[in-house]
């Protein structure tokens, strides 16, 4: 099966972890065919193991290789296919899991859009730069009740494109 792991903390708040790094530690693990996209924590590998299997495996051999927890979230290629096929432009918040709590819909603004399905937040941030919301990733995560790691949808479909 081959997978893509988003990957949060990683290239961010001075945690510095350089491409060939990544995919020597995603080999240490025995996962196949490892590649890196972009250097904001995407890694594209092939394993037989599920997801519920490798999610926590990859998340220790990172915080044990590197010294930080970086929380892991996989998704299968034809996973990614239905989120890139989503009109418009936003960001996807990849979660481990359903959120726990549905509080992150109170959140919305005239300016802010959120809607949830299943272990995807979509935000479409009608502002210039998502970066002018008054929503954070932590006000976010704190919403859902779990972590969660954002990407542009740019790069989803990308991803979708590349190895579809």
């Amino acid at each position: 099966m081959r997978y893509v792991a988003f990957l949060r903390a990683i290239n961010v708040g001075g945690h510095v972890v350089k491409m060939d790094r990544l995919r020597e530690l995603f080999e240490e693990l025995g996962l196949a065919s490892v590649e890196t996209f972009i250097a904001s924590g995407n890694v594209i590998f092939d394993s037989r193991a599920s997801a519920a299997t490798l999610e926590p495996k990859i998340a220790k051999h990172l915080r044990d290789a590197l010294g930080y927890e970086v929380a892991t979230f996989l998704r299968t290629i034809p996973e990614l296919i239905p989120i890139s096929a989503r009109p418009g432009d936003f960001w996807v918040g990849f979660l481990g899991g359903p959120p726990t709590s549905d509080k992150v819909l109170a959140l919305q603004t005239p300016d802010d859009e959120l809607s949830i399905d299943g272990r995807e937040l979509y935000w479409k941030c009608r502002l210039v730069r998502y970066s002018d919301s008054k929503l954070t990733n932590g006000k976010l995560e704190k919403a859902l009740g779990r972590p969660m790691t954002m990407r542009n949808v740019t790069t989803v479909r990308k991803l979708a494109a590349k190895y579809s």
